[in-house]
């Protein structure tokens, strides 16, 4: 029998990568059968405090004391924290789409005899499990047959088999739609009153409300308070302040914005998932950015302010996506990246090292990867034009290098930033959109790609700028729109602006701020 107390206990965690400290003494008290939601703005932590806790970060890679049912533990990996009950279901879903769902519940836990599968046994305890999620599928069905929401309840119900004690929820709803999120919450509150003890880690306040008994919000590593949700002032707005309680600094470089007319027009746009594609993950989306103009996006994880963006740029990402594009007030189509930049559309990924740059090419490949046509002689590139525009920018960006022909996979991340801005600026577009432009850079180089995206702006471009950084958005932009759950949110002007209230509207979902 399980001591009495809580069933978890954390003190002191402290977990450092590369000399960054991404958990500072955290400390967490969990309750046998209460469902405990963990907040905090992106990067604060919650993800990677899980991760310890579930031995994906395996003991002596941090410092602190973990204590699972009143016994200090040491889990090497996942296996060792499986072992006592504790299942974590990560946000990005760990299942085999080409096997079938009854496989996937009993992967590396298979139900067998002598050595060998008993797949009367597995089909009939997955059908138990299955029907203990409300999910009503045949155990034999693949997983790329079914959507993203019942792939969620095929993850718990492997959970299930393993006789789980502590549920760990990493961002479960940020995928779904509001009905399945709906099953899913109901779900969790059902374990609750079966004895399972749940951790869910999320944004969307209105859900936590409906589901938490207590919540724990985490600040840029560390534990700022644990509320109870049944108290009196247990309320969105104290969860907010929580969240986001710091103060802006000096990190902006000064601006006086000449703001022109509209440049760029979105009217009703919307995507749906290329795999699961009944599920809509931009909704109607409308807005505008004129020309001079730096208008931010900010929403939590899986609001979908990148599929909006990468839908726009040559319907690089969705399905099924409809609505009406302007350039100057005409309408234009978008439908290839060749289209779009055509248009003068420009798209800074967020992921450089994936999408942005060749990271075995040089500084002048990167840099003139767009404009090659505009470099070449009857079809042969000119590589001393090449040259020459590469290190054009190269001065006029402050690339830190001693030339261009060194391999873009060397420089800094903040070099590297520059150099895919720089790409894009030679082709001269009028619209840039920059996703995360300054994500896993240093304070010194995001006070210059701050300068950078001003200089842009001050030539009378229309820049949009994604960014998880509402500090960020309220520094640099003029205005903000915000997105939840696929829907834009709200539009405020820098004046009014607040990272309270953009909070508010960025955990209101579809149906906007109660």
């Amino acid at each position: 029998m399980a001591p009495s107390g809580p069933i978890l206990r954390m003190r002191g965690i402290t977990k450092d990568f590369s000399g960054v400290r991404a958990l500072d003494q955290v400390t967490l008290e969990v309750q046998p059968g209460e469902v405990h939601a963990i907040c905090g703005e992106n990067g604060a932590g919650k993800s990677t405090l899980m991760k310890v806790l579930s031995g994906v970060y395996p003991h002596g890679s941090y410092s602190g004391v973990i204590e699972f049912e009143g016994r200090e533990a040491a889990f090497r990996d996942i296996n060792s924290s499986e072992a006592v009950g504790i299942v974590i279901i990560h946000q990005e879903l760990a299942l085999s789409p080409h096997l079938s769902i009854a496989e996937n519940i009993f992967l590396g836990n298979e139900r067998s005899t002598r050595g060998i599968i008993d797949w009367d046994k597995t089909t009939l305890e997955a059908a138990a499990l299955l029907e203990r999620v409300g999910l009503h599928e045949n155990p034999s069905t693949r997983i790329y047959e079914i959507g993203v929401g019942k792939q969620q309840l095929v993850e718990i119900a492997k959970a299930l088999s393993k006789e789980v004690k502590l549920l760990i929820l990493d961002e479960p709803t940020a995928a779904l739609n509001d009905e399945d999120s709906d099953h899913l919450l109901d779900l969790l509150a059902g374990l609750r009153d079966h004895g399972i003890t749940s951790i869910i880690i999320s944004h969307k306040l209105r859900e936590i409300r409906r589901i938490a008994d207590r919540v724990t919000v985490i600040r840029d590593g560390k534990t700022i308070e644990t509320i109870d949700m049944g108290e009196p002032d247990a309320t969105e707005g104290r969860i907010i302040r929580a969240m986001v309680g710091r103060e802006l600094n000096n990190l902006f470089p000064p601006r006086e914005p000449t703001i022109g007319e509209v440049t760029f027009e979105v009217k009703d746009w919307t995507v749906h998932h290329p795999v699961d594609t009944a599920r809509v993950v931009v909704d109607h989306a409308s807005f505008n950015v004129r020309a001079g103009e730096i208008v931010g996006f900010a929403g939590l994880m899986g609001a979908g302010r990148t599929e909006l963006a990468m839908s726009l740029f040559g319907r690089l990402w969705g399905t099924g996506i409809s609505g009406q594009v302007f350039k100057n007030g005409v309408e234009i189509t978008t439908r290839t990246v060749d289209e779009a930049v055509s248009h003068g559309i420009a798209y800074v990924t967020e992921d450089r090292k994936r999408y942005g740059l060749n990271l075995i090419g040089s500084i002048a490949v990167n840099i003139t990867a767009v404009a090659l046509a505009r470099l070449a002689r009857l079809g042969v590139i000119d590589r001393n034009r090449e040259y020459t525009a590469a290190e054009g920018y190269r001065t006029s960006m402050n690339i830190k290098t001693p030339n261009v022909s060194e391999v873009v996979g060397r420089l800094s991340g903040g070099n590297q930033q520059k150099v895919v801005l720089s790409k894009w600026l030679l082709a001269g577009p009028d619209v840039l959109i920059l996703d995360e432009p300054t994500r896993g850079i240093d304070v010194g180089a995001k006070y210059e790609i701050y300068g950078l995206i001003n200089d842009l702006a001050a030539q009378g471009k229309a820049v949009i700028v994604i960014s998880s950084e509402l500090p960020e958005l309220l520094g640099i932009s003029d205005r903000i729109y915000t997105i939840s759950e696929g829907a834009i949110t709200g539009e405020v002007p820098r004046s009014e602006a607040t990272q309270e209230n953009l909070m508010l509207y960025m955990t209101a979902g579809k149906a906007g701020v109660l």
